[in-house]
């Protein structure tokens, strides 16, 4: 553990385990650990008969598929801004330079 970590006890799928964390960083580290614990109970309710390894994965796989999901919109969202900033300051550009002519 560095000098900057505590550690943090969390509980997914009934086991326990200490995880290393970054200070100021613990409560999103366990509200990580109930989001992983909720999805493996519900995988596990979901009616295949799975080992806990195996539904790990699927809900590592399910998350970073969200992630994923999320950046891409992101990105698309951050260069719509970007292309109506370049808009609005070409016209703000084109509306100063009208002025300073008049």
């Amino acid at each position: 553990m560095s000098e900057n970590s505590i550690p943090v006890t969390v509980k997914i799928a009934d086991k326990e385990y200490k995880i290393s964390c970054p200070e100021g960083e613990h409560e999103s580290l366990l509200a990580s650990a109930r989001r992983v614990s909720s999805d493996m109970k519900n995988m596990r309710e979901g009616g295949k008969a799975l080992g806990s390894e195996k539904i790990a994965v699927m809900v590592a796989l399910n998350i970073a598929h969200e992630l994923i999901n999320i950046e891409g919109s992101s990105n698309s969202d951050d260069s719509y801004i970007s292309e109506r900033l370049d808009v609005l300051q070409k016209t703000v550009d084109a509306t100063l330079e009208s002025y300073s002519s008049k």
